[in-house]
């Protein structure tokens, strides 16, 4: 394993990680879709199945990043970059519970446009929510 050279601070590195593994995410959606498709014909588009289908999605998307960063610290997108997930204290992969509470941090800071990652730019740290309430840092290497 490489050595850690520096906190990916800018908010533009994870930004391009983001955009990078939208289209993983992607392809895990449309099969995701497909399936529910499949079950219940084109019929979800409301209701509680409509609610089940988001719930799926999300936990697509989580299980996706979860797993990356629990495994080798990097989603797809973050490869290219160069960065990696790791723990605060110890600089190790996340845990479960971290890589879950990012991801969930991660994903309601999204939906209130983005709010958690920009605040990384007025933090004292560099830190968006989700580093914070996960313990965990983006590194670069």
């Amino acid at each position: 394993m490489s050595t850690l050279k520096c906190p990916a601070t800018l908010v533009g590195w994870r930004l391009l990680a983001l955009t990078y593994d939208f289209f993983p995410l992607l392809a895990l959606w449309f099969a995701t879709a497909a399936a529910f498709t499949a079950l219940h014909g084109d019929a979800v588009r409301g209701g509680w199945l409509g609610a089940l289908e988001f719930a799926a999605l999300w936990t697509v998307a989580g299980v996706y990043a979860s797993l990356s960063w629990r495994r080798g610290g990097q989603t797809i997108g973050m490869r290219p970059w160069r960065m990696r997930v790791a723990d605060a204290g110890t600089g190790s992969n996340a845990s479960w519970r971290q890589a879950w509470i990012r991801y969930a941090v991660g994903s309601a800071s999204l939906l209130l446009a983005g709010l958690g990652f920009w605040w990384a730019w007025i933090d004292r740290d560099r830190l968006t929510w989700h580093d914070r309430a996960s313990r965990t840092r983006m590194l670069r290497e």
